[in-house]
């Protein structure tokens, strides 16, 4: 096994788990669901939302069968990204490219189990209310950024 494609499944593996165990907390031990919206800094509040779509709620599938189209969307970007990371790139590429298979495999987990995503970080300042997500969506994000930068430096070929 080549030492990107380790690094990018240890990158997937954390994040994953780092993701459903908040998530797990969230739903369980804290009830977010009875609780409503907690502030817990006055830039970030906790809020539960079921999230039936993609990034930013988009595609809002309430149907089985698009919330199955969903999930195997989701099931085949972690395949695809895998296949991926199996090619010679730098660190930063397979570290980026592990976040997004971590957060799209949560995100695939709480389809399956749920229906939904479940979404809880909100942050807000000055009357403006970003989008609810969670640490999944937070990782796809940031590696998208990192193999964004990594291309514009010309890096993501080189071993």
């Amino acid at each position: 096994m080549s030492s990107g494609l380790r690094l990018g499944l240890i990158t997937g593996a954390v994040t994953f788990l780092a993701d459903q165990a908040l998530k797990l907390w969230i739903l369980n031990a804290y009830d977010l669901a009875s609780r409503g919206r907690v502030e817990v800094l006055p830039f970030f509040d906790l809020i539960l939302v079921w999230n039936r779509g993609i990034s930013y709620g988009l595609l809002q599938q309430d149907g089985l069968i698009g919330r199955l189209f969903l999930l195997g969307l989701s099931l085949a970007a972690c395949v695809f990204i895998f296949f991926w990371l199996r090619k010679p790139g730098t660190v930063v590429h397979s570290f980026g490219l592990g976040l997004i298979l971590g957060g799209a495999a949560g995100n695939a987990v709480d389809r399956a189990a749920y229906g939904a995503v479940a979404d809880f970080v909100l942050l807000h300042a000055g009357g403006f209310e970003w989008y609810v997500f969670n640490i999944a969506d937070a990782a796809i994000v940031v590696g998208v950024v990192l193999i964004l930068y990594g291309a514009l430096r010309g890096e993501a070929a080189r071993s």
